[in-house]
């Protein structure tokens, strides 16, 4: 299995939908939704709904609403993360930041307008039934607002003015990081039809490897490189956060990652076809990116 050419293939997959999903619609703030939504990236979240989707012998067109929704949950977090009054950031995925193209205003609303256009997408799954749909809108909303990525916004900038535990950290990632991590897993799973246990288990997945996608987010901010990464190093420790690398080493860092990935394997290890997911794990393990 070559791990790259899947991600292609999904990204395609997912690009394609986002495109018809936004295609005839020109106006300035749709033209800075879509400049945000366009700049690439790995879609992890959107893999991970198509491949839980088809572990469990659903029907990717079902999955394919609720890969695109989570995609732009996504990208209404990160142009919200960029402006002025959270991160400050110029440059993401090495291009100029939403609101240094559109002002800041703009990229406030185009957030926003994300955020509906994402439960617009998935209300719109015609390959799936209303129970179906209602349980992925449920989702959503709880892995995106004040009980999931919101709210580990707010731990995440509690935490620019004090040192936290080591407790305190896991629950800001689990909430800013594995949050919309475990829903797309999750996701895949609902429009699979699965049930509540096999839900729960592609959850566990979602948050394991969310910690260790984490963990070397971390470890990259501090020994990667600005051009690997498409954004600036070093502005953890520029802003005095609390990081894993404020409780261990880089090489205990490294083996926590290898352990919680392990663990989310172990997750689906009694699932048939569970490879591919596991070695997306193992992929995002050894990113540089």
């Amino acid at each position: 299995m070559d791990i790259k050419k899947r991600l292609l293939e999904n990204s395609k997959l997912v690009e394609d939908f986002l495109h018809s999903f936004f295609e005839g619609k020109q106006t300035k703030l749709y033209e800075a939704m879509q400049y945000s939504i366009n700049c690439g990236g790995k879609r992890i979240r959107p893999f991970l709904v198509i491949e839980f989707c088809r572990m469990l012998g659903g029907d990717v067109k079902a999955a394919l609403p609720y890969a695109a929704a989570i995609e732009m949950i996504h990208t209404f977090s990160l142009i919200h993360d960029d402006l002025p009054c959270m991160d400050n950031d110029d440059l993401r995925r090495g291009n100029p930041t939403n609101h240094k193209v559109y002002g800041e205003a703009t990229a406030l609303l185009a957030g926003d307008a994300m955020i509906f256009s994402a439960f617009e997408c998935a209300l719109s799954n015609k390959f799936a039934s209303d129970a179906n749909r209602l349980a992925a809108i449920k989702e959503l909303a709880l892995a995106s607002g004040a009980k999931g990525m919101c709210e580990g916004q707010m731990l995440d900038i509690e935490g620019e003015c004090k040192t936290l535990t080591f407790e305190e950290l896991l629950s800001l990632h689990a909430h800013k990081t594995g949050a919309l991590l475990k829903a797309s897993a999750r996701l895949g799973a609902i429009a699979a039809g699965a049930s509540d246990d096999v839900i729960n288990s592609a959850g566990i997945f979602g948050e394991k490897v969310g910690l260790a996608f984490q963990i070397i987010d971390d470890y990259l901010d501090r020994y990667g490189s600005t051009e690997e990464l498409g954004k600036p190093c070093g502005s953890d420790a520029a802003n005095e956060k609390t990081t894993f690398l404020s409780f261990m080493d880089a090489e205990k860092s490294l083996e926590y990652a290898k352990n919680v990935t392990l663990d989310a394997c172990e997750a689906i290890g009694s699932f048939e076809k569970s490879d591919v997911l596991c070695e997306l794990a193992d992929y995002l393990l050894q990113r540089k990116n």
